[in-house]
């Protein structure tokens, strides 16, 4: 019966997604097994030069970034002219970016990262547009022109590829490779939960590129647009299991506890801002607003609002 009533509240919230009215569904306990994983890094204080040089070939610097600046420079002036940011964000993303079926305000700790830009650059912390996107579409709107979006603060993962491709704030948490999997599966072991299994992992993200150089063994990998997506597969069992940053399997494991977080982390990274590659005034500003918000507290109270109860104490990773 709990099993039904899980299965039964997360398509309730998958069917609401569509009509723009997600709720924050289920508990947020039972998360356990990412405790220690939460991390603002130091800005990267590095060069240009340097910068381009980290991202080139398979073995980039995934925490390097421009040094941090208040500097207005072509993007921070187009931003000041029109009068509010315009970020891209998830709505689906339990205590990252979702939709308050209450409010119907989109809130989590990424939003709270987006409006302090916001703050930053504008003085004033509700000059913000928040835009949904989907997790495959996040590297192709950054580098679309006209710019749709100044900058994405979605759970993004810091990769070689996406460097080569986009701009990325100094990362502001640290993550890893997770596998989701229902509590009935019993796997005790990441070759456990994918081997042979029906493996779900969203289109293009990290996890699904992931799995396209290393399989794990899966039987077969169906990709949807956004990770909710996946849940809602696996409690209609047309998934065995789930692939996703730890960060994500954390805020579906918080939405389900019928699932729980299997086997484990393997190839740790970061989370960071995206940004277009030109417009390095607003990189450098957002890792002076990353410096700021570590520094007054706000990256602390923002997790203890909305990651705590799931992922415990930010533990040794603190940076302060």
């Amino acid at each position: 019966m709990r099993r039904r009533r899980a299965r039964t509240g997360t398509l309730l919230a998958a069917a609401a997604l569509l009509a723009g009215l997600l709720g924050t569904g289920g508990s947020a306990a039972g998360a356990g097994g990412v405790r220690g994983e939460a991390l603002v890094h130091a800005a990267g204080a590095a060069p240009q030069n340097a910068v381009q040089n980290a991202v080139q070939g398979e073995n980039c610097d995934t925490g390097t970034s421009l040094p941090p600046k208040q500097q207005v420079g072509a993007r921070i002036q187009e931003i000041r002219k029109r009068g509010y940011l315009i970020v891209g964000v998830d709505q689906s993303a339990y205590n990252w970016g979702y939709r308050d079926s209450q409010t119907g305000r989109i809130e989590g700790f990424d939003i709270d990262l987006a409006r302090a830009v916001a703050q930053s650059v504008l003085g004033d912390p509700d000059k913000v547009r928040l835009k949904t996107v989907a997790t495959a579409d996040r590297v192709k709107l950054l580098q679309a022109q006209p710019q749709p979006i100044d900058l994405i603060a979605r759970a993004m993962t810091i990769t070689c590829d996406r460097l080569a491709q986009i701009s990325f704030s100094a990362p502001y948490f640290k993550v890893s490779q997770r596998v989701v999997a229902p509590k009935a599966a019993h796997a005790r072991s990441v070759a456990e939960a994918l081997g042979g299994k029906r493996v779900c992992a969203a289109l293009n993200s990290s996890s699904h590129n992931e799995l396209k150089a290393n399989p794990h063994g899966a039987a077969s990998v169906v990709t949807p647009d956004n990770q909710l997506d996946c849940l809602v597969l696996m409690e209609l069992g047309e998934a065995d299991a789930t692939l996703s940053d730890s960060s994500l399997a954390a805020a579906m494991v918080a939405q389900d506890q019928t699932m729980e977080l299997a086997g484990e982390s393997f190839l740790p990274t970061y989370m960071g801002v995206g940004m277009n590659k030109n417009d390095t005034d607003l990189v450098a500003w957002v890792n002076q607003v990353l410096v700021d918000w570590r520094n007054s507290g706000g990256w602390q109270a923002s997790y203890d609002r909305w990651l705590r109860p799931g992922m415990g104490d930010p533990g040794p990773y603190r940076p302060w």
